[in-house]
């Protein structure tokens, strides 16, 4: 009796099985006319043209993500490699800065077909002065040369750059040399005769002052004041970044002979939020170990420890818990909050 049971049940699961499989038709086994082949065969479909909307991006990509767009497929790589507008400024920066040589960046820069105006190398440690004056000579109508930290460069090869530059056409205005290293005076006086040959460039030179803030997004082809990142310091004669006060009261003493407040940063201390000098007296603490002002340190939040405040470039390294009201610094956090928390 209990094998007719067993048999009927099994007899009724094949037949619920195989109807199952007949409407949803996913078994190719079922078709008798296939063959093996085709049984375990997948279709795969031709991969459509990207989509127009790629090809109006591609302008505002950084220089990474246009080489990689150009690897994609046939037709964003000839938009890529044959529009000559989204060659016309360079900007190198993290993560290729320490990856590319000379012989890549005259590769990169060939593709402006000589009209690359902007030139921006971001501590591009493996670039020599002659990979520079290889593009240099093929671009001479480059405005603007970034190479800060470009360790690789020396003074004379930045000289031979600039004289190329500055020889012909006269349109370089904007040199950053900040972080090259053994730059003289006789260097920076030879770089500020080249500049003399434009004559509006040194008039409106002599008009702005340098200020703090010019300098706070080095990466951006921006307007700056100075045609030339690096001054003689007025209080220890050393080539440096020489920055001019923007308080009210300072700019009064500029009229005078006597600049007292225009210095680099190493002789005369500035608040990291506002570029104005500060006293010895009046330096307030923070917990980024940066200088900032009173008025300044009295805006910022405070940690709910120490009561000190980041600055607004380090305010990322704050330490929040989702169910907590301010934030606590990490100092504070490794000293107490995960002390007590392993406690």
């Amino acid at each position: 009796m209990d094998m007719e049971i067993l048999h009927a049940a099994k007899n009724k699961e094949d037949e619920i099985i195989t109807h199952s499989m007949q409407i949803v038709s996913i078994l190719p086994s079922l078709d008798p006319h296939r063959s093996s082949q085709e049984e375990y065969s997948v279709k795969e479909e031709e991969p459509g043209p990207p989509h127009e909307a790629l090809f109006l991006v591609l302008a505002y990509l950084p220089l990474f993500e246009l080489l990689a767009m150009s690897e994609l497929c046939r037709s964003l790589k000839d938009a890529v490699n044959k529009d000559v507008l989204l060659w016309l400024d360079i900007i190198v920066e993290r993560p290729l800065n320490l990856r590319i040589s000379d012989e890549i960046l005259v590769k990169i820069a060939s593709r402006a077909n000589g009209r690359l105006r902007n030139l921006a190398l971001m501590n591009c440690v493996r670039i020599t002065d002659d990979g520079l004056l290889k593009v240099v000579e093929k671009n001479p109508l480059i405005n603007k040369l970034y190479v800060p930290a470009c360790t690789g460069l020396t003074p004379e090869g930045i000289i031979r750059a600039v004289k190329t530059l500055t020889e012909q056409y006269h349109n370089l205005k904007s040199l950053k040399i900040n972080g090259i290293y053994n730059i003289e005076k006789e260097h920076l006086e030879m770089l500020r005769y080249c500049f003399q040959k434009n004559p509006e460039l040194q008039e409106k030179q002599k008009q702005q002052p340098s200020l703090f803030i010019d300098y706070g997004n080095c990466s951006a082809f921006e307007e700056r004041s100075c045609s030339i990142d690096m001054d003689i310091c007025p209080k220890c004669s050393e080539v440096r970044i020489v920055l001019d006060c923007p308080r009210e009261t300072c700019e009064k003493k500029r009229e005078r002979p006597l600049t007292e407040c225009r210095g680099c940063s190493i002789c005369i201390p500035r608040c990291e939020e506002c570029g104005g000098c500060v006293e010895l007296e009046e330096l307030e603490e923070t917990v980024c170990a940066d200088i900032l002002c009173l008025d300044c340190w009295l805006q910022l939040p405070k940690c709910n420890f120490c009561n000190q405040p980041y600055c607004k470039r380090h305010a990322n390294q704050q330490c929040t818990a989702p169910d907590s009201i301010g934030w606590v610094c990490g100092v504070c956090h490794a000293k107490f909050v995960h002390k007590f928390g392993c406690d």
